[in-house]
Formats: C-alpha cells, structure tokens, sequence
C-alpha cells in the first residue's frame, strides 16, 4: 500500500511514534520509538532481545502510531499504520538505515548505537492506513 503524501510527510516528520505489537499470547505491548520514513516504510531501531523482537518474531503484524495533540480539536492530527515487520539483523541494508537514524537524530551515536551485534532494525511495510485531521479545518 502506498502513503498519500500528507500521511508521509507526518510519518517523516515527526520525532516519535508508537508501535504496538503483540506476542502469541495476544496481549499488547506499546512503546514509542524513533523512526525513519524510507521508500514507504517505516523503520525503528530496537534492541535484539527486547520484548517487541520477541513479539515480532512470533506474530510479525504490528501498528505504528502517530499522532499531534493540541487543545483546539480541530487541529487534532494523526497518522495509524498497520502492516507488516521484518527484522534487518545486519547488512548493507541494516547500515542504510542505520545511517538514516543517524542523520534525522543526530544523538543516536552517543546516546543509543544501533549495532548489528546487537540490535535491530525493524522495517514495516503498510498494509492499512488510516489518518485524520491532515487537511486544514479552517
């Protein structure tokens, strides 16, 4: 599924979403990561035994949430994907992407390296969307 172009541009835009996962149990997990928009998919680092590898790897569908919250309901904005997970463990792909996160946050080195020995890099391809509030009300 393709991203209509304001959807997009809030997915590359902003600084954080929320994915939510769940294992073979069923019971979900939410938690915000830092996310690269890329050819259409979304991509977030994660660390190799955290607990939404361990969900994705069991049950590979996943939702992305992002969303900007004011006071003045009518500026409400919001992008929800869901889709599909596939985990690069390492590679030029992996370094790609890496290399993306880098860039879009500069502190990702220093404060959180994303190593192939170690981590994760969750690539998500939509397969539903939905969005609201992106025209503007007024």
């Amino acid at each position: 599924m393709r991203l209509r172009k304001a959807s997009a541009k809030l997915l590359a835009r902003e600084r954080v979403c929320r994915v939510a996962t769940a294992g073979k149990d069923g019971m979900p997990h939410v938690t915000p990561v830092c996310h690269v928009l890329a050819d259409g998919k979304i991509y977030f680092a994660a660390g190799g035994n955290s607990q939404k590898v361990r969900h994705l790897t069991a049950n590979p569908h996943l939702a992305v949430l992002v969303d900007l919250y004011t006071d003045d309901w009518s500026w409400l904005k919001g992008v929800m994907v869901q889709g599909t997970a596939r985990l690069l463990r390492r590679g030029p792909e992996f370094r790609k992407i890496r290399t993306l996160l880098y860039q879009k946050y500069p502190h990702y080195p220093d404060e959180s390296a994303v190593e192939e020995s170690d981590d994760v890099i969750v690539e998500v391809t939509p397969a539903r969307v939905a969005s609201w509030g992106l025209e503007d009300p007024r």
